[in-house]
């Protein structure tokens, strides 16, 4: 069976409501709802939603950083942010750290957050079975870059032949 491993940010509140920022089971690497706060536990960019989802996935990429993962390893996203129409601000900033490998994600509004001033809050799943190298935060010209190419749906993709199985005919 595999082992669980609890990885915590030294956040203050982590003893306060007993969890920790992060716990990896076997392959799979869970990291808990996290907001737009500095490390001295500060809010950053209050009243700016792009803001603080960027700093708030920052955070999650520092903590996955610290479980020898990287973004690429995310394969899912849940963003909490307490104002729908803001939902522009908050998906610029995810894709400027997903746009080369999107997870599965989900948004939706909830009344408030634990501090009046925060607007948004995210929580991410890994998989560790991966091996991708770890990413740096991304510059503002490669997320441009990466938001500006077209992509292709998987439908336009070619398939190609799995090893071992023959065409069709």
């Amino acid at each position: 069976m595999g082992e669980i491993a609890r990885l915590h940010s030294g956040a203050p509140w982590e003893p306060v409501a007993a969890y920790c920022r992060v716990v990896k089971a076997g392959n799979f690497v869970a990291v808990a709802g996290t907001t737009a706060t500095d490390d001295r536990g500060l809010i950053v960019g209050t009243g700016q939603m792009y803001v603080q989802a960027r700093q708030a996935l920052i955070n999650i990429q520092r903590a996955l950083l610290n479980a020898g993962l990287s973004m690429r390893d995310v394969i899912r996203t849940r963003m909490f942010v307490t104002d729908i129409s803001r939902f522009a601000e908050a998906a610029r900033a995810h894709r400027d750290f997903f746009a080369d490998s999107p997870p599965a994600s989900t948004m939706v509004e909830v009344k408030r957050l634990v501090h009046p001033d925060m607007l948004i809050e995210i929580e991410a799943d890994a998989y560790a079975g991966s091996n991708a190298q770890a990413d740096a935060p991304p510059s503002r010209a490669a997320a441009a870059k990466a938001s500006a190419r077209p992509r292709k749906s998987v439908t336009a993709r070619k398939r190609r032949p799995v090893a071992g199985r023959k065409k069709r005919k």
